[in-house]
């Protein structure tokens, strides 16, 4: 069995989830139907609801149902743009964090390209935390401009954990609703959507020990949200579509698992992470932990999360070289037709292009268990050194071949 360290990816269905998962797909019902299959599958679907909102701190009511994080981003940013410039057609700027999730920044992009929207990116400091004096002076310096505000509970990459509080506290100043995606955050640390002051809060079934395929935007009661898809007004006219009951009471199933183990869990993956810090220091001293060092300042960090910069390699091929000696872990940047790029995360905390294309995640969760770590120090410093020994070669070929081209 292959050392998983990519949680933050993915992470396995958990015991609770795989049964509510297999005893509701052997079983039928449209919970839009009257009949009596689908007035149980409706039941079904109402207590998934609850059991959520309570695992999130939200209403019932307030718990929308969708295909995963992305669609719940998308339906958050362009509903409320649209809702709000609809009102206000002054309303057209969308102050957003420079390291978010593609769902979010391409979301936002696409609205600058397509519906003339204004983005401002908002920078972070060298750790990736959101500066709170730069939202202040855009909130301060053009309020009535302001659509909305989306910053991510807690980085994917780096693992970050960001200041919601002071976000939240600043924007209903100016009465502006915040969007956050908590898929990284949900089930890994404390997250109440009541009592974050959120408009609106993007969570993931599959993050947490949940089916792929399955999310939820948690909502305000009194938010007005303009649809991204129409069809049957499934989910209070907000997003049609036919239910995945058996999907919906897994995630829910997942929800209440993780979150009634959430301090004892959360504890034991923060210590093997921080043996996995421990050990990566010890074994490769020139490898450099990105985000929060939980050693200063521990409920800064998510805990599974640990994320290092390997000087003179290529992300790619340390992981590539990894995975043949049984580790899986993730570069935690994009990659387009086969052409890595430097993660966006990395750049906007102030790390160079070549420094950031030596980026490494390793993610725990709650399958992670000690020999885990100790199997991936085991097996990093030869993996290291051939990635180092590839990078100076391809280092070398680089310069030779600009000599000759002179």
């Amino acid at each position: 069995m292959p050392v998983y360290l990519d949680h933050a990816a993915t992470t396995p269905i958990s015991g609770p989830a795989l049964a509510a998962l297999i005893h509701e797909l052997s079983r039928s019902g449209n919970p839009s139907s009257l009949h009596g299959s689908g007035r149980r599958a409706r039941a079904v679907v109402e207590q998934a609801r609850e059991t959520l909102a309570a695992a999130a701190g939200a209403h019932p009511s307030e718990v929308i149902f969708t295909s995963g994080g992305t669609e719940a981003d998308n339906l958050a940013v362009k509903g409320l743009f649209w809702a709000r410039r609809a009102a206000d057609p002054a309303r057209t700027r969308i102050l957003v964090s420079s390291v978010e999730h593609a769902a979010v920044q391409d979301t936002v992009a696409w609205l600058e390209k397509h519906e003339g929207a204004e983005v401002v990116w908002l920078p972070v400091d060298g750790d990736g935390v959101l500066r709170l004096d730069a939202l202040k002076a855009e909130l301060d310096g053009g309020a009535e401009s302001v659509a909305l505000v989306t910053v991510m509970w807690a980085n994917n990459e780096v693992g970050t954990v960001q200041p919601i509080a002071g976000v939240t506290a600043l924007a209903a100043g100016h009465g502006i609703p915040v969007h956050s995606d908590a898929v990284q955050a949900f089930g890994s640390i404390p997250v109440g959507f009541d009592s974050s002051g959120l408009a609106a809060m993007s969570v993931s079934g599959h993050k947490i020990g949940g089916p792929v395929g399955v999310g939820a935007l948690l909502l305000g009661r009194a938010v007005k949200l303009v649809p991204v898809q129409h069809g049957g007004g499934q989910e209070r006219d907000v997003r049609s579509g036919t239910l995945d009951t058996a999907s919906i009471a897994a995630f829910a199933a997942a929800a209440q698992d993780a979150v009634g183990h959430l301090a004892a869990e959360s504890a034991r993956i923060a210590a093997l992470r921080d043996a996995l810090i421990a050990g990566v220091r010890a074994t490769v001293p020139d490898a450099v932990l990105r985000g929060t060092d939980p050693g200063r300042n521990p409920a800064g960090r998510l805990p599974g999360n640990a994320h290092f910069t390997f000087p003179g390699c290529e992300g790619d091929s340390l992981l590539f070289l990894l995975d043949m000696a049984g580790v899986e872990s993730s570069t935690g940047s994009a990659c387009t037709a086969g052409v890595p790029r430097p993660s966006h995360v990395l750049l906007a905390m102030g790390l160079s292009e070549e420094t950031a294309r030596g980026a490494q995640r390793f993610s725990l969760g709650h399958t992670s268990v000690p020999v885990d770590v100790e199997k991936f120090i085991a097996a990093l410093p030869d993996a290291y050194a051939r990635a180092r020994q590839a990078g100076m070669a391809s280092h070398m070929s680089n310069i030779q071949t600009a000599s000759t081209q002179r």
